[in-house]
């Protein structure tokens, strides 16, 4: 009987979450592989600098891999890239500024040898079995593109992150006639963008932005210091323009707005008439009124220049009274409450912050309701498989297409790991692979776990207590300590007595012990942890980690 051949989709990252998108496209033994992206660690992610997606299938198949399609130059797309293509040789295919950001991410990994290729939009490209076009959207960054992957048992449609702007800053509209085309020749499957999926009505133009830009530039006397997402070019774009007609010049703070604004300039994406941008030490010495500052910080990351400068710490801008500061993004999810703390600090370093969706200063790079629908009736596809969002996002989006006809046989609520199977008689979701999170702790790839996040918390909420002693290996009893050091646990010089009866304890239980010939480290180490951790808890009700430490001596 002849092999059913098949077709399989694979989401290993973006499903249930915002950020670390990647998805595997399967044609039997053939793949393409769809974005690399990372994400920002949670609250609970104590030291973690990014989070990544577990590749571990992508290494298990790798001779399979033809290449990756990269859809746009955002982080949650192409962060992982830089890890990936250690551990993988494969040819990358991305539009001029998403190849210009990547190589950028490349070389500072020392990756210079990666095969890459510039696509437009409308190119068509063959790897393997597959028929790749890549077709122009709009975002909050110029050359973004969604892909229509063409295999032997139909068409899919991966959006990419995209929003329906009539009138956008680049001139770029989103192909309205491709999308529509490939609904009439007909779509086996749809993957669409759900971030944006619980907002009603439709997105507002990027252009709103520029016009309350403006409006803030006439009115402000002082300085004013925008802060946005670097790769946001269109609003870096409309902050310089505003800037220029206003007869403001314009300084760069922060690496990644830094790099940003010189590999976009460089490309044609920006356009800086001369004389607007100068150093940022030039800048501190203008009269207020002819001063515009770009920055990074919009997400108040603790390290970023904004958060900086609202800590009176940053090397070369000093918030002034009467500055106006315009964070020029909303809070990813998790980070209100550090977005909230720079903005408390700013006001009380004098500073007028304008802030927040309602102020105009910021409008989605995503598709709401309306616009979501409106892509939904012009593929039509056979199947759907909301993408991009967390799993309230994905059952709305699930819920959206119900409503516009779709079949809810039809609809795949999927997870990372799941694999979407398409044969001649139908789809269905047939198991699950390797997904997951990789965590990133500055060099440190995958090397911190559960476990060390645990103890992380631990010592995080309750801090950490050193028991030390040195005990005769032939009889068995102390003869020096047992001394106890203690950090984030109590303050020492107040709690003398409750140590003293922490030492007590030890030294009951080690005579316990050696009354009844118990030699075993592992028994000796623990008998002290259980007894001065119910010590403890008795006497504050808290559980720091215990450490005990026991030497030998002749």
């Amino acid at each position: 009987m002849p092999k059913e051949h098949k077709v399989q989709i694979i989401p290993l990252g973006g499903l249930g979450e915002i950020g670390k998108n990647m998805t595997v496209i399967r044609y039997d033994n053939q793949m393409v592989l769809i974005d690399a992206g990372l994400a920002f660690p949670d609250e609970e992610m104590l030291g973690i600098d990014v989070v990544i997606p577990d590749y571990s299938y992508l290494i298990e198949h790798k001779e399979m891999l033809q290449g990756i399609l990269v859809t746009h130059g955002h982080e949650d797309h192409i962060g992982a890239l830089p890890y990936l293509l250690k551990d993988l040789d494969v040819p990358i295919f991305a539009t001029r500024l998403t190849l210009g950001l990547i190589q950028s991410k490349l070389k500072e990994s020392n990756l210079n040898h990666v095969q890459a290729t510039v696509v437009q939009p409308r190119d068509m490209i063959k790897l393997g079995v597959f028929r790749i076009e890549f077709i122009r959207v709009s975002h909050s960054i110029p050359d973004a593109v969604g892909i229509a992957i063409h295999t032997p048992l139909g068409t899919i449609v991966h959006t990419g992150d995209f929003k329906l702007d009539h009138t956008p800053v680049s001139g770029d509209i989103l192909d309205i006639h491709k999308f529509s085309e490939l609904g009439d020749k007909g779509v086996l499957c749809l993957m669409s963008d759900s971030t944006n999926v619980e907002r009603t009505g439709i997105t507002m133009s990027e252009r709103n932005v520029g016009h309350t830009f403006e409006e803030a530039f006439k009115d402000a006397n002082e300085r004013i210091i925008i802060a946005s997402f670097a790769s946001n070019v269109h609003r870096i774009q409309q902050a310089i323009t505003a800037a220029y007609k206003t007869n403001r010049k314009v300084a760069v703070v922060g690496r990644s707005m830094v790099n940003v604004v010189a590999i976009a300039s460089e490309l044609g994406y920006l356009d800086i008439p001369e004389g607007t941008l100068i150093d940022v030490d030039e800048i501190v010495n203008l009269p207020g009124n002819q001063a515009c500052i770009l920055t990074t910080g919009s997400q108040g990351e603790p390290m970023a220049a904004l958060s900086r400068m609202a800590m009176s710490d940053h090397r070369s801008v000093s918030i002034q009274p009467g500055d106006t500061v315009i964070i020029s993004a909303s809070p990813i999810p998790g980070n209100e409450k550090s977005v909230a703390r720079t903005v408390d600090r700013l006001f009380k370093l004098g500073a007028n912050v304008i802030y927040g969706s309602i102020n105009g200063v910021h409008v989605s790079g995503h598709a709401s309701q309306e616009d979501l629908k409106l892509m939904l009736n012009m593929v039509r596809p056979q199947y759907f498989i909301p993408v991009h969002g967390e799993y309230r996002m994905l059952v709305k989006h699930m819920q959206l297409a119900e409503q516009l006809g779709m079949e809810r046989d039809n609809i795949f609520l999927a997870e990372n790991g799941s694999i979407i199977e398409f044969t001649r008689h139908g789809a269905s979701m047939t198991g699950k692979v390797t997904a997951g999170k990789v965590l990133i702790d500055g060099l440190g790839v995958g090397d911190v776990g559960n476990i060390v996040l645990r103890d992380r918390k631990q010592l995080s909420q309750d801090g950490i207590l050193i028991v030390v002693m040195t005990i005769s290996r032939s009889t068995r009893a102390i003869v020096a300590g047992p001394d106890i050091v203690t950090r984030g646990f109590v303050y020492v010089r107040e709690s003398e007595t409750m140590l003293d009866e922490a030492k007590e304890k030890v030294r009951q239980t080690m005579a316990r012990l050696k009354d009844n010939h118990v030699t075993e480290w592992a028994v000796l180490k623990g008998q002290v942890r259980d007894a001065l951790s119910k010590h403890f808890y008795e006497k504050t009700r808290r559980r720091p980690m215990i450490l005990p430490i026991i030497q030998e001596v002749e």
